[in-house]
């Protein structure tokens, strides 16, 4: 019996999902770091950064900003938290495989299902914002159930590739789109100001439901760690992933506050949500026109990452993973086809967006890119907590990471249940202008 292997030599290290590529038809694992950083961009600094001078104009100028500033920080350590637990369990591609390291396959189907509903919430608000400016741009033109129907067929077309290689060529046109957008809003509010540097107010005393729906909105600037497994996963070098959030996190954190504090300063308390509709109608048409590319880019990164996560659990590790095959490339137009038809009808369900954002930020976002994280620190760190003072203060850090997603659960859901309650901005599966 001497000879039997421990059960350590026994077992194979665990390996990621895509496997041995060498001479497969598709390869999954070609994105270099700097490419990884483009799509992280594309996915983060879209609909996120639409919603922030409302938040601004909403809770104040210190208010806005300390959340601004605040979420960045913790969300940049959040997202370093995430990717020491994939270089740890390599075979974590998902949330799905996330939950099944920490509570085994009750936790796997836990954990994917809600990564799958965040996503298609996520789509759903990108949907809807495709629709809000097909209305602004053709002077609601038609049906905006029509808008819908021919965003679901646009988003479904442009989810076809299936590697993220391929989507981060797109995420380029997203981040110039957007970018450009939100300068033309700033300069066109400069040159004709709704409201004058006296307006400015450092508070503002809002009900807490209105003022706790806006840090959500915040929150959802910030959530775009339920995808960045999948990047890493499709990285050449995963090693090379914190060259990708710092360049992420350095970006968005300056256009946040930028964007945010200089359109609340020139369009006022009233500033809309999304931001671009607070122009002239010429200029605002000029702005929803230039972001149709990220509205529509950032969206299908999402669908990816879903129908990849549901991709993977038919096909991980047989044939059809790398296959161009009829059966492989059906079942992944299937897939996309399937998550787009599932968000449509939640954009028609819910047409707020400041409502939809904050559901969808106190439901998933605070865990995604809060709570879980902090979780697997404590996982990973078992019997260490207090090893050092450097693990006792990162101790109290991911302690206050839990706290916020319990707190942005509990309360978000409470204030943007209210505001949905009483908000008569929108009416479900209507023709009515969105604009």
């Amino acid at each position: 019996m001497d000879d039997v292997e421990s059960p350590a030599k026994s077992q194979e290290a665990p390996q990621d999902v895509f496997g041995d590529e060498s001479g497969a038809a598709v390869q999954y694992k070609t994105m270099k770091w700097w490419q990884g950083a483009i799509v992280m961009i594309a996915e983060n600094v879209s609909l996120g950064i639409l919603s922030l001078p409302a938040v601004v104009a909403k809770v104040g100028l210190i208010g806005g900003l300390i959340a601004i500033i605040g979420l960045g920080f913790f969300t940049t350590y959040s997202g370093y938290v995430l990717w020491q637990f994939r270089m740890k369990y390599p075979q974590c591609a998902n949330m799905g495989d996330v939950g099944e390291v920490l509570l085994g396959p009750f936790g796997r189907e836990l954990f994917g299902a809600a990564y799958v509903i965040y996503c298609i919430f996520s789509m759903a608000s990108h949907l809807l914002t495709f629709i809000i400016a097909m209305n602004v741009l053709t002077d609601h033109g038609t049906c905006t159930i029509v808008f819908g129907v021919v965003g679901l067929i646009v988003f479904t077309i442009l989810t076809i590739p299936r590697t993220l290689k391929n989507v981060s060529f797109l995420a380029i046109v997203s981040c110039l789109s957007i970018l450009t957008a939100v300068l033309i809003t700033i300069i066109a509010l400069g040159i004709s100001p709704r409201a004058s540097y006296a307006d400015m107010q450092a508070t503002y005393n809002p009900t807490f439901p209105g003022a706790f729906n806006s840090i959500a909105n915040a929150v959802f600037a910030y959530g775009g760690h339920v995808a960045w497994l999948s990047f890493v996963s499709e990285l050449r070098h995963p090693e090379e992933f914190p060259k990708a959030l710092i360049t992420l996190q350095s970006v968005d954190i300056t256009l946040y506050v930028i964007a945010a504090v200089t359109i609340y300063r020139y369009a006022g308390e009233d500033v809309a949500s999304p931001a671009l509709s607070s122009n002239s109608e010429i200029v605002r048409k000029v702005a929803w026109g230039i972001a149709l590319p990220t509205i529509i880019i950032a969206g299908v990164i999402f669908a990816h990452v879903t129908a990849k996560y549901v991709y993977l659990r038919l096909f991980a590790r047989t044939e059809y993973l790398h296959s161009r095959g009829f059966i492989a490339t059906g079942s992944w137009i299937a897939l996309g086809f399937a998550s787009w038809l599932i968000a449509w009808i939640i954009a028609e369900s819910i047409p707020n967006f400041s409502d939809l954002l904050g559901i969808v930020s106190a439901l998933f976002a605070s865990w995604f890119s809060y709570g879980i994280p902090a979780i697997m620190w404590f996982y990973l760190n078992k019997g260490q907590y207090f090893k050092s003072w450097q693990k006792a203060c990162l101790f109290s850090v991911n302690a206050a990471l839990l706290t916020i997603a319990l707190i942005i659960m509990g309360v978000g859901l409470y204030a943007s249940g209210y505001q949905m309650h009483i908000d008569t901005s929108g009416s479900s599966w209507s023709c009515t202008d969105t604009s």
